[in-house]
């Protein structure tokens, strides 16, 4: 299975240069520069790719291996880069104090990794972790292995939704609970409110946000909208392919989402040949993506 992957270079001169803080090395671990996609390289061109996957640079692999396994080429369209939230600096302090939060809400593997710095940065305190599901788990892999065992995933959801977690998670009755939520800058507010109306105590932190890729090259961009079947991993990659799609151009191909929340934005935003697992994770979302294209098919 060849993938076609698209090569970056340097930063565009209007990046804005990141500000100071308390924790430069951290912003150095966790975000990339910025980076512009230019044409496929040549070594692949003899595959017509089937999908598209679209996560930031170097994070397809797992889905690209995947479905290699089913003979499927792939086209590496990055649609969002994360950068540095508002918050980011905070969180290592906050998990530095003496007070420990009860729980921490984990809900994506963006938020996994941004924490998982700031823990480390913060000199690996115990912690217990609710995350929203196996992706997500799987990001702490590693460190469960160690032998200190100071941070514990101890909860995930009968389904993997952010919904579905702030109904399950586990509530001490007759004490107060505390819970620290690192989040995207653009996640919505569901989470918290909900948890916030069964009585626990939520700390919200903006630690990262999401921007779309700019400069596509023309030639890309047409291989990927000729492409039956276009894979996407959060709401954030749904707008920004959206907004690459040409006015003038009337594309009806499918789109495979990770999950129900991805599916949401997808149709709210017009799309209609719209197809997500029950459940989100990367086998449900493979066998998405090859029913997507069995459809294309026939």
């Amino acid at each position: 299975m060849a993938l076609i992957s698209l090569s970056s270079f340097s930063p565009s001169p209007a990046t804005a240069s990141v500000p100071s803080s308390s924790c430069p090395l951290l912003l150095r671990r966790i975000f990339a520069a910025p980076f512009r996609i230019r044409a496929a390289s040549s070594s692949a061109s003899a595959s017509t790719p089937r999908v598209v996957v679209t996560r930031e640079r170097g994070k397809n692999g797992k889905l690209v291996n995947a479905l290699a396994k089913h003979g499927v080429t792939c086209l590496e369209l990055p649609l969002i880069q994360h950068t540095k939230g508002p918050d980011l600096d905070r969180l290592p302090t906050v998990l530095s104090a003496d007070t420990a939060f009860n729980w921490i809400v984990i809900t994506s593997p963006e938020a996994g990794s941004v924490f998982l710095e700031a823990w480390k940065s913060a000199g690996t305190p115990n912690v217990k972790l609710a995350v929203v599901g196996s992706g997500t788990a799987s990001i702490f892999e590693q460190v469960m292995r160690s032998s200190k065992q100071s941070l514990n995933v101890a909860f995930m959801p009968s389904k993997a939704t952010g919904k579905i977690l702030a109904l399950e998670l586990p509530k001490d009755s007759n004490t107060k609970c505390t819970v620290l939520y690192p989040a995207s800058a653009k996640a919505s507010h569901e989470i918290e409110e909900s948890l916030a109306n069964r009585g626990f105590e939520v700390t919200r932190l903006n630690t990262y946000t999401t921007a779309p890729v700019h400069d596509v090259d023309r030639m890309v961009l047409e291989q990927a909208l000729s492409a039956p079947v276009v894979a996407v991993a959060s709401p954030s990659a749904v707008r920004a392919w959206v907004n690459l799609i040409p006015k003038s151009k009337e594309w009806s191909n499918s789109v495979a989402c990770i999950g129900e929340t991805t599916a949401s934005a997808a149709k709210k935003l017009g799309l209609t040949n719209v197809y997500y697992p029950t459940s989100p994770g990367l086998e449900g979302w493979v066998d998405k993506i090859l029913e997507a294209l069995s459809t294309n098919v026939h």
